[in-house]
């Protein structure tokens, strides 16, 4: 089932797009301001965001700015009473997928959100860069200069959770769910000893790291 954020300040707006999309069988949450839905959104995953422009606090522009500088690739939508150019060329400028002007009718708006979940599952690549790393996710190698480098099974499998989750804090038990699997006893100790092996091969200081980033007592975060 995919997930979809709806940040919008306005309830009787935001129910009506929950009954909407839940009818069409998305699974729904709502932030109703700008901060709450960017923590919601570093927190959790989601396959597409419909966000607000005008909304208190940060306003949508700051919400999408944020997240895609943080990383996130998730497809966002806004949604806005504005109608002027200049607004819709700055957010799509910033990153946004799509913009919608209010008022419009559910029907445009559930044939754009699945041209958007479309193009965000075209869109995954069979290989990721960052620094002088490629991960080749078809072969399940990772090259550094174009030079294979060993990796164990659980190391890639490891590697392709925090890739796959760029930007996002990941715990330990999550990372236990998503390399292990859900009922493996691992301690906590093992993912911090995966965590500095893997460094190893992918850090260009491993004892500096710029791409697994420790967020104390929380777990870890990708930043490629």
């Amino acid at each position: 089932m995919k997930r979809i954020l709806i940040v919008e300040d306005e309830s009787a707006i935001a129910f009506g797009l929950q009954m909407d999309l839940q009818g069409e069988g998305y699974e729904v949450v709502i932030e109703s301001d700008g901060e709450s839905a960017l923590q919601r959104a570093r927190k959790e995953a989601f396959d597409l965001i419909l966000l607000d422009l005008m909304l208190p606090g940060k306003d949508g522009f700051e919400v999408c700015r944020e997240l895609r500088r943080d990383g996130f690739k998730t497809p966002i939508i806004m949604l806005t009473a504005k109608t002027q150019e200049a607004e819709k060329v700055l957010g799509l400028e910033i990153g946004a997928d799509d913009y919608v002007t209010k008022p419009f009718s559910p029907r445009e708006l559930r044939a754009r959100i699945k041209a958007a979940l479309r193009r965000g599952t075209d869109d995954d690549a069979p290989t990721y860069r960052f620094g002088d790393a490629e991960v080749d996710f078809a072969r399940c190698e990772l090259r550094r200069g174009g030079k294979p480098v060993e990796l164990t099974a659980i190391e890639f499998k490891m590697l392709a959770a925090f890739i796959r989750n760029g930007g996002k804090l990941l715990s330990r038990d999550q990372l236990l769910d998503l390399v292990w699997g859900h009922g493996t006893f691992v301690t906590d100790r093992v993912v911090d000893n995966h965590v500095v092996t893997l460094r190893k091969k992918i850090e260009p200081k491993p004892s500096e790291p710029r791409y697994i980033i420790s967020v104390r007592g929380l777990g870890y975060r990708f930043d490629g």
